[in-house]
């Protein structure tokens, strides 16, 4: 997916009932089944793949390549290639993403926009049969309401 050929592999876990305190930065896959208290970086220009899982929690920026939620995160959210939304997944803070997954129970409290706003051109609606000029419509970034 994306060019890539395969998905990088996960060399580190925080297994479930481990609390980490501080930033962590980490190459090629990292997945998370306990809670982290910092932010959650991926390091380098390589692929990488961030696994959060139904039971785990992380309160800091999050920021990888491909990043997989079916967790709780509180506070930003930035996937450079895919973000995939399980259905457990819970998002407190803002989001962006290069393309988006997001599967039917999943929710984020906070702005939704894609990476890449600026690069898109204006849709094109074609008019009716008739050959009137074609409309164009810039396109409207949904956000959600918060309470």
């Amino acid at each position: 997916m994306f060019g890539w050929k395969k998905t990088p592999p996960i060399r580190t876990l925080i297994g479930e009932g481990t609390v980490i305190t501080g930033e962590i930065r980490f190459a090629d896959g990292l997945r998370i089944d306990g809670e982290v208290q910092g932010n959650v970086t991926c390091t380098g220009d390589a692929r990488s793949l961030l696994v959060i899982s139904e039971k785990a929690r992380v309160h800091g920026k999050v920021r990888a390549g491909h990043v997989i939620i079916n967790g709780l995160i509180e506070g930003p959210v930035m996937a450079e290639d895919l973000l995939e939304l399980q259905p457990k997944a819970r998002i407190v803070g803002d989001v962006r993403y290069e393309a988006l997954e997001m599967h039917q129970g999943a929710t984020i409290d906070g702005e939704l926009r894609p990476l890449k706003t600026d690069d898109k051109p204006a849709l094109k609606l074609a008019a009716s049969s008739n050959n009137a000029a074609a409309t164009t419509v810039q396109p409207v970034m949904a956000q959600s309401q918060k309470n």
